[in-house]
C-alpha cells in the first residue's frame, strides 16, 4: 500500500511539523489497513483555522459555524490511484477539543484524521444512530491500534 499526501498550510495557529505531518500519515494509513484497502491512494490535508474552517463550512455546507474536520470524497479512480479526496483540518480546534476533552493534540489530530478518512471511504453518522455507531466503533478501534487509546483517570 503507497500513501501520497498533499499538504497545504492556511493557518498561522499551530506549526506545521515534520511530527504533525507524520502523525497524519500514519492516522491515514491506519485507517486504509483497518479498512484491508490495497494500492496506490491520494489524498490532500489542508491545515487551516477556526475561521477558515468556518467560511467553507459556509460555503459548502450552508452552516456558519466552525469545526473540527471537513471531509470533501472524490470516489475516484484514475489507472491504478484511487483518489480518496480532501480533508480540512482546523488545528485550531483540534487544540480546543484536545483541551477539552482531556487528551493530547496529538490524539485529537489524529482521530479527527481517521474520522474524516473514514468519510473518504464512504462512511457517515447522520442518517442513523446505527451508523454513527458503526463509525465510532472503527474511530476508536484504530485510534487505539495506533496507541493513542485515552488513558483511564
Amino acid at each position: 500500500m503507497t500513501l501520497r499526501i498533499y499538504f497545504e498550510n492556511m493557518q498561522e495557529v499551530e506549526p506545521i511539523t515534520y511530527g504533525l505531518k507524520m502523525l497524519i500519515r500514519r492516522s491515514i494509513l491506519a485507517t486504509l489497513a483497518f479498512e484491508d484497502k490495497q494500492g496506490h491512494s491520494e489524498v490532500s490535508v489542508t491545515f487551516t483555522d477556526n475561521e477558515g474552517i468556518r467560511a467553507i463550512n459556509r460555503e459548502y455546507r450552508e452552516i456558519d459555524s466552525p469545526t473540527d474536520v471537513l471531509s470533501f470524497p472524490l470516489f475516484e479512480e484514475v489507472e491504478d490511484t484511487r483518489m480518496l479526496g480532501d480533508i480540512v483540518l482546523s488545528l485550531e480546534k483540534c487544540r480546543t477539543q484536545a483541551e477539552e476533552f482531556g487528551h493530547s493534540f496529538e490524539r485529537e489530530c489524529a482521530f479527527l484524521t481517521v474520522h474524516s478518512t473514514l468519510h473518504l471511504l464512504g462512511y457517515d453518522h447522520v442518517n442513523s444512530e446505527e451508523e454513527e455507531k458503526d463509525m465510532r466503533e472503527r474511530q476508536t478501534a484504530i485510534v487505539n491500534g495506533m496507541g493513542l487509546a485515552i488513558k483511564e483517570k
